[in-house]
């Protein structure tokens, strides 16, 4: 997994979700990123030169797939990650996948089109994904942004204020919920939530362990506490 340098959610999520499953690893780098936001520096950090290397270098412990935790192509453009992908197979000869077209592939899965975010972002960020989104035509009915910037704060957001955004989110109309951010502690309350509401919750950071289990043909069942939905989809 490569992951967003400020970023303190994906590892220990990762290693308590797959810690539990004999037989697997996970290993991680990281690639510079501070803040997010819509002007030229941030999307800067996203710059696939900024990001080879760190594949490149988390392909020498031979992985069975390389995973880029992280959801910048939600508002830079989800052919970003269809483009990073193609150029990291060919370079490190690893499967490859993204959270953002994880979550997409779910929803189409999910046969739902009708979904809603929670995300920490600002305001042009959560219009830009949303605007993605529908070129996938995913309608969003209903949204909650934190509106911050620093990416290290994504992550001291509590559980409990997810959660309540997260009901918010399902009381106007969603479909499905995106908890769109692998800096946004959102795995814990999935369970709970979905077993309440029989929505399901898509959160960023188990999608992405499970786009990986789903590319090298791993059963994603052991994933049900994390992500009950999804984790019955079958492969299509």
């Amino acid at each position: 997994m490569l992951t967003p340098s400020s970023n303190s959610v994906v590892e220990p999520w990762c290693y308590k979700i797959i810690g539990s499953i004999d037989n697997l690893s996970v290993h991680f780098g990281r690639v510079e990123v501070l803040w997010i936001d819509d002007k030229e520096a941030s999307i800067s950090q996203f710059y696939d030169e900024n990001m080879i290397k760190g594949f490149d270098l988390l392909s020498h412990v031979k992985p069975m797939v390389i995973g880029w935790n992280g959801t910048s192509a939600s508002w830079l453009g989800l052919e970003r990650d269809r483009v990073l992908i193609d150029v990291i197979k060919k370079r490190t000869g690893c499967r490859v996948v993204t959270s953002t077209l994880s979550i997409v592939k779910a929803l189409s899965l999910l046969n739902i089109n009708k979904i809603g975010f929670v995300t920490p972002y600002v305001d042009s960020i959560q219009k830009k994904i949303i605007n993605n989104f529908e070129l996938e035509q995913l309608e969003c009915v209903s949204e909650r942004h934190f509106n911050m910037t620093d990416n290290f704060s994504f992550g001291e957001i509590s559980e409990s204020k997810i959660y309540n955004a997260v009901e918010d989110v399902i009381s106007e109309g969603a479909e499905a919920v995106i908890i769109l951010c692998t800096n946004l502690a959102g795995a814990g309350i999935v369970n709970t939530l979905e077993k309440r509401t029989g929505v399901p919750i898509l959160d960023s950071v188990v999608l992405t362990i499970w786009g990986a289990f789903r590319s090298i043909g791993l059963n994603t069942n052991p994933l049900v506490k994390w992500c009950p939905a999804v984790s019955k989809l079958r492969k299509k």
